[in-house]
């Protein structure tokens, strides 16, 4: 029995943008689950983050043909779906209870095998206690995997802030985790 092939999300992108909607059905399928999950993660309301996600796709539908580069679409799609996240938030009529709520009550998504050692479980402690701001570029910068520019245009941030809020929060870790240590 033959496997089926696997197709690139940039190759399913060309494929979208000349006319294939089977090829956008198999984006949607590859990539739905991750959104909700990013966007869960800033909002912290699994049917509102739902809601995110869905807004994310008729944003793709629409401007997919606009895409120069389908080779981008990841980032593409990431920066989407963090924008909405971000605006839902700045738009809420309780944006400072869920702004202390992502501060204080951040739960950071990753895969429950990655981080069984209890080095590893303080370090995400650590960052939990970050300022907002340094938490969203750390996670953005070492999980996620963004440049400093591309954080930048994520958060509407300059290259020097999200340099310096990176730079802040490795200086906080470090103290926090040798207090912890010492604390042992």
């Amino acid at each position: 029995m033959n496997k089926p092939e696997y197709k690139s999300d940039s190759f399913l992108v060309l494929e979208v943008q000349s006319g294939n909607t089977k090829s956008l059905v198999l984006l949607i399928k590859r990539w739905h689950k991750e959104l909700c999950e990013k966007a869960y993660w800033i909002v912290k309301d699994s049917d509102l983050a739902k809601d995110i996600a869905q807004d994310c796709w008729s944003t793709v539908i629409q401007k997919i043909y606009e895409l120069k580069d389908p080779e981008s679409f990841g980032s593409w799609i990431s920066r989407i779906v963090y924008r909405k996240a971000l605006d839902n938030i700045k738009k809420s009529k309780r944006t400072i209870e869920m702004l202390e709520q992502f501060r204080y009550q951040q739960e950071t998504m990753f895969q429950e095998n990655d981080f069984d050692t209890s080095r590893e479980k303080m370090l995400l402690k650590g960052i939990k206690l970050l300022p907002s701001g340094q938490q969203t570029v750390i996670r953005l910068f070492y999980l996620d995997n963004y440049s400093l520019k591309e954080i930048g245009e994520l958060l509407n941030i300059s290259i020097g802030t999200a340099k310096s809020r990176l730079f802040k929060a490795r200086e906080t870790l470090k103290q926090t985790l040798k207090q912890k240590t010492y604390e042992k």
